[in-house]
């Protein structure tokens, strides 16, 4: 969650660890509220995931044989990441990650005046932090003065604008567009070669706006692209945990995970109650696979590149619907063309090659 929150800028520059990379059995939980129950409810998630990852491995060497032409070492990583795919919904958005954040003075410095008003501790601990640091480090460019009547747009912005939380329609899409542009630049959309982006000038063709739901776990991804407007979204369990997630479990367990989510709902709530938690708080101990509302908006350049890039077989399955779906309305209803991976559902053992190596 604190990730998410340094990253929800359009100028971030940096990288996180990619979360098939790092081991839960004994990754940092974080617990904000500091308490047994917190504790508690934490490592229930931690044990049901490492319970199911086993099972949800061998169910995949069932489902996708390993094929004569297959190296044995890049298929199991195949399978691995497939397998994190489906349980990674059980993990808690309460799960440490390791982030890095590159970026120059100024730009820091605009981020960390909302950083520090941000709804979470944890976050605004880490702008006091940065804060600290870089004063002592280039004391001539930053200041601890403050000006009250910006300090406290902030805190307002913090405290009741700054979470997209909407039981948002199941898939709604439309645009801002100047029809007599498409028109005009046709021979240079129709013409693109598969993995070339379109001229920036393009994009005063105009805006696609879509809302929709999706899991929390997909939502990172979606937060990957900077140059599409979205709102950080509320993680809640309104709106029901992602059924893909429930769906792709190995059948012997499906009806343990259920009774895993109930019970978890209750001590979610229980948690709430009793220690008087905020939703923004509660959101650490909510299972990743949860959905939130959505709701994004770019110019025809920037929402034709997301489309193309997350409607791959290489791309989660709850997004890559999503993406799909975006690239069909603007291939289909606006005459803007959309390369589409041909074999987008199909299982690809390249996907055991795409690794973190020390050089």
């Amino acid at each position: 969650l604190a990730a998410k929150a340094i990253q929800q800028q359009k100028l971030y520059s940096g990288q996180e660890a990619s979360t098939r990379y790092i081991d839960f059995s004994k990754q940092d939980f974080i617990d904000s509220t500091n308490t047994e129950l917190g504790n508690e409810i934490l490592e229930i998630q931690r044990k049901f995931y490492l319970s199911a990852l086993e099972p949800t491995i061998t169910k995949l060497k069932i489902d996708y044989p390993i094929q004569g032409d297959e190296k044995e070492s890049v298929y199991n990583k195949a399978i691995n990441a497939r397998a994190f795919d489906i349980t990674r919904g059980f993990l808690p958005a309460g799960a440490s990650t390791n982030l890095a954040w590159h970026s120059n003075l100024r730009q820091i410095s605009d981020h960390l005046l909302f950083l520090r008003h941000h709804p979470l501790q944890e976050v605004r601990n880490i702008a006091q932090a940065i804060e600290q640091a870089v004063l002592e480090y280039t004391p001539s460019s930053f200041t601890t003065k403050r000006y009250e009547k910006t300090e406290e747009y902030q805190k307002e912005i913090a405290k009741s604008y700054y979470y997209h939380n909407s039981k948002a329609p199941r898939f709604k899409i439309g645009n801002i567009l100047n029809k007599s542009m498409i028109k005009l630049y046709k021979p240079l959309l129709d013409n693109r070669p598969l993995k070339t982006e379109m001229p920036q000038h393009l994009s005063f063709i105009g805006d696609v706006i879509c809302e929709f739901n999706l899991d929390f776990g997909s939502f990172r991804d979606l937060q990957r692209h900077r140059a599409l407007d979205q709102r950080m979204p509320l993680l809640t369990q309104q709106l029901g945990f992602n059924g893909w997630y429930m769906r792709e479990l190995p059948d012997e367990i499906k009806d343990k995970a259920l009774q895993h989510l109930k019970d978890l709902y209750l001590k979610i709530k229980e948690l709430k109650q009793k220690h008087k938690v905020s939703d923004e708080e509660l959101q650490y101990f909510i299972p990743m696979g949860y959905n939130i509302s959505n709701m994004i908006r770019g110019n025809v350049v920037a929402m034709s590149y997301m489309a193309e890039l997350r409607a791959t077989r290489f791309v989660h399955p709850t997004l890559r619907i999503i993406a799909k779906n975006i690239g069909l309305y603007m291939n289909n209803e606006l005459g803007i063309k959309i390369h589409f991976d041909d074999e987008s559902d199909r299982f690809d053992v390249k996907r055991g090659e795409h690794d973190i190596e020390l050089k």
